[in-house]
This record gives structure tokens, sequence and C-alpha cells, in this order.
């Protein structure tokens, strides 16, 4: 099933030229020549800003889908996702049939490091900016599954073979400095780049506002953690003084994909239909949980019959880990995901086409954060219409319209910001329907962090009550750096925590 990250990896700084969206997805390249010395900024960049989509398109989106309360399996799919849904820690980091999260990640940091090299080389200040902004956002995903990793040692290649581990700690507080000093070289940047930008296309401002919102999800990651309190204080003061603000769109990419195999939208191709219009092997495997069509009905919530299909009038989830093959657990008499095959050939909710954007962070989850940071009294605004505009944004996504009327929906008591007793919950709660297979990683982060909302775990979970933490130390790392992996102690998915989830 898995969408082959390595893959993307190896091809994209190879098949990506400039002149047209077309040629962005172009293949027609040696993958073992070397880097550096065939592509120019204005090639490499897009390649890498692609391939970072890809992966929170598909192996992200998987990993958070199944562990942040939205994703089981069907009948059809028992066999599929087996590690993840059992919390089985070693099958994860197994070299072969493993999740490659960690060699993903450094593979990205690497792109984004041969870029910023170049970029100085030749005082591209926009290219290094952006090169520093998402080195912060890779290394944030690195330490939010592994905790303790290398960073000043990493990315060395030859020259250090075994590098030594920083604390995940400190590990975000260079990333969020990392994207500070990037922001400030793309504002004082005079040589801009254009269609080679597929997110904000040389926007100095956006890719501000991009930094400052990844900064304010990194530091509410830490809100649980008292000792962090004047830190998070003085780094909302740097935010505030920089002025940019926070994103007032999605942040998506989107380089031209074609209806052709392996340029077609990742997500699209991974979990809906493959380039020829055939469903693919997961459209049928995975279901939405109980839970998940639960929480939707509870709000009375449109978004679910504008996400999947219903079965006789009704929609039916199934349960996470459930291994026993029984009727209603079926494809046929579970809701699938819907898209345009299901919705008269128009665009439906997650799935509108194939060549839709990919969203990196969303404006219903920019809102949401900043509702949040509000209500806890970091950043000024009015907290209520910050939530209700997250709620807007999401309805307006999923419906491809500008101002969708969610005021019935936003009246329902259940729904309303003002008559909440618990108005973290309720933000998250609406973040997490908002989130759900755009960025499902961010839902297991939140629920890590605060429990938030309280979805239940894998009925094959090996601790009755247990979780997953985290992931291990993936084999390829203890094969090559064991004596620094080793010195970081325990690791276990359900018996060690990252640094942040103090919950």
């Amino acid at each position: 099933m898995k969408y082959n990250i390595r893959k993307i990896g190896l091809m994209s700084f190879a098949f990506f030229t400039l002149t047209s969206c077309k040629d962005f997805l172009d293949v027609n390249v040696n993958p073992n020549s070397p880097i550096k010395e065939n592509l120019s900024l204005n090639a490499k960049l897009p390649a890498a800003l692609v391939t970072s989509a890809a992966y929170e398109a598909t192996q992200l989106n998987q990993i958070g889908g199944l562990w942040g309360g939205y994703w089981g399996t069907s009948n059809e799919g028992i066999n599929s996702f087996g590690a993840l849904k059992i919390y089985n820690g070693p099958g994860i980091r197994d070299t072969r049939d493993g999740l490659a999260v960690w060699e993903s990640t450094y593979n990205n940091l690497f792109y984004y490091k041969e870029i910023l090299e170049q970029a100085e080389i030749e005082d591209a200040k926009f290219y290094s900016g952006i090169a520093k902004i998402m080195m912060g956002y890779h290394f944030f995903i690195l330490v939010d599954f592994y905790n303790n990793v290398p960073y000043e040692d990493a990315l060395k290649g030859s020259k250090i073979l075994h590098p030594s581990y920083e604390s995940g700690k400190d590990v975000y507080k260079k990333s969020v400095d990392l994207i500070t000093q990037g922001i400030e070289e793309i504002k004082v940047a005079s040589l801009l780049p254009a269609n080679d930008d597929v997110v904000f296309k040389g926007n100095k401002t956006k890719w501000a506002k991009f930094g400052n919102t990844l900064k304010l999800r990194a530091l509410l990651r830490q809100s649980e953690v008292s000792s962090q309190a004047s830190y998070i204080t003085e780094e909302i003061a740097k935010i505030t003084k920089e002025g940019s603000g926070f994103l007032e769109e999605d942040a998506s990419v989107n380089p031209g994909f074609l209806n052709t195999a392996s340029k077609i939208n990742p997500f699209y191709e991974t979990y809906y239909r493959n380039n020829s219009g055939v469903a693919v092997a997961n459209y049928a495997n995975i279901r939405p949980t109980q839970y998940l069509i639960g929480k939707y009905k509870e709000f009375n919530d449109p978004r679910l019959a504008q996400n999947y299909v219903s079965i006789n009038g009704d929609f039916k989830g199934v349960i996470l880990g459930e291994n026993m093959i029984k009727d209603e657990y079926a494809a046929v008499n579970t809701s699938s995901l819907k898209g345009p095959n299901e919705n008269g050939n128009q665009p439906a909710g997650i799935i509108k086409s194939f060549n839709q954007s990919i969203v990196l962070i969303s404006l219903a989850e920019s809102n949401f954060l900043r509702a949040e940071a509000v209500e806890r009294d970091w950043i000024t605004g009015i907290a209520s219409q910050l939530y209700q505009s997250g709620i807007q944004a999401s309805f307006n996504y999923l419906f491809n319209v500008n101002n969708y009327n969610v005021q019935s929906y936003i009246n329902q008591t259940n729904v309303n910001y003002a008559t909440a007793t618990n108005k973290i919950e309720r933000i998250i709660t609406q973040k997490w329907l908002a989130l759900n297979n755009i960025n499902n990683i961010q839902s297991w982060n939140d629920f890590r962090r605060l429990g938030y909302p309280n979805f239940p775990n894998s009925v094959s979970s090996p601790v009755p009550n247990g979780y997953p933490l985290r992931f291990m130390y993936p084999e390829t790392e203890i094969n090559t750096n064991n004596q620094n992996v080793v010195s970081q102690g325990d690791n276990g998915v359900l018996t060690n925590r990252v640094w942040w989830d103090a919950n």
C-alpha cells in the first residue's frame, strides 16, 4: 500500500524543471547523477516542496489517520497497516516492511540543506529563507515521532558517521530559531522566486505568515510543559514584533498535477483512484471509525455527507484494530470516502480532483491555533471569533465555496463557544474534525498533548488502555549508530513519551 516516499525523494530533484507546470512533473534524468552540480535553485526548490507535501499527504496522513482516531479498516483491509493497528514498535521500525519516517524526513532535510548551501553561495536569501523554514518544519516532525534526534551532527554525510543526539527540547528551540532566521532572510531578499515557489509564488509576507504559524504550532505543542512558560512568552513576543501575523489562507502545494501515473495528486492516487480512474486498494481498505461518524452525528455535521458515502441512507464506520471478519465491516456495508465519482462528477469534500493541491497548513488550522493561543492569553484577539473562523474555513474548503453559512451549525449548544465549560477542548474537537484526512498527524499530536477528543484506542492494543506515544528508533539507525541509539534509553511505543507530552 505504502506510497513510496523514498522513491519520491530520489526522483523529485532529478525530475523537476522550471519552464511550465507540466515540466515540473517531467521525468527525464538519471537519479544517480549528483544533485548539486546538475540543478539550479529554481529546479531544486519545487522538487523539495512537492516532496514535503507528498510526505504530508501520504505517509503522515496514514499514521495520523490510524493513531489520530479517524481510520480503521474494512474486512478487505484486515491485513493492512498491521503494525500500526497493534502498536507494534519493532514492526514499524523494521527496515524491510516498516515505516521510513526517520529516513524520509532526513532525506527531505538533506534536500533543503542542499538548497541552503547553494543559496548562501549565490546570495539568494529568499531560497535560503524557505530552506530554513522547511528544515524547521521537518525537524519538528522528527522530534514529534522520536524525541531526541541528531541536529548539529546531522546531514554531514561521511564527515560524521555516528551523529550524536540532542534533546527534543533543544531541537525544537533550534528549529524555532531557524524559522525566525528564515523569515528574516526572506524579508530582505532581492531575488524572488516565481513559479518555482509552488506554495506562495514568491510572496514574502505569506512566507512570513507561514513561518509564524509553524512557530505557533510548535509553541502550543509545549503548552503543558510548565517549565516552558517563560520561553513561550519570549517567542510569542518575537512573533508579535515581527508583525506579519499568521496564515490567512491555506498553505498548499501544487506544481500542476497531471492525470498521469506518478504525476497525479499523491493523496488522490494513494487513497482514491489511479490515473486510469480505477479505485486503488486503499479505497476499499480504509474506513472512518465509528467514533468519527458518531462525532459528526452528534453535531448534526453536514461535512459527514460531504466526505463519505452513505449506506442505505446512513453512515457506517469500523473499529480500529478489529481483527474479526464480520458482515458489518465489509467494504460494501461501510462508508467509503466520497470523491467525484460518488458526487456526480463534482468535487466532493476531502477528495476533489486528481490535480487538487496538497495542504501543508490549512487556514482552518491557523485559526484554531490562534483561538487556542488567545484562550491561553498568549496573543491578543477574540477567541470565539477565531474559533468560528476555523469552522468557517473548514466548511468553505470542504464545500468548495467562499462563504458557507455556518451559523445554524455554530448556534448548536454543543458547538457554540460561549456555552463550553472547557473551551480548549471545544477548540481541539472542532480542529480535529477540520483536519480529517488533510493533516491527520496533527490530531495525533494534539491527542498526546491534551487527550482531546477522547477517541478509543485500538482494540488490538497489547495494553488495555494503551495509546501510542512515539516511534522507536529505526533499524537503519540501530545498525549504523547503535551506541548513540542505546544511550537514549527506553524508546518503546507505549512506554516512553516525547519531551512535550506531559499529559
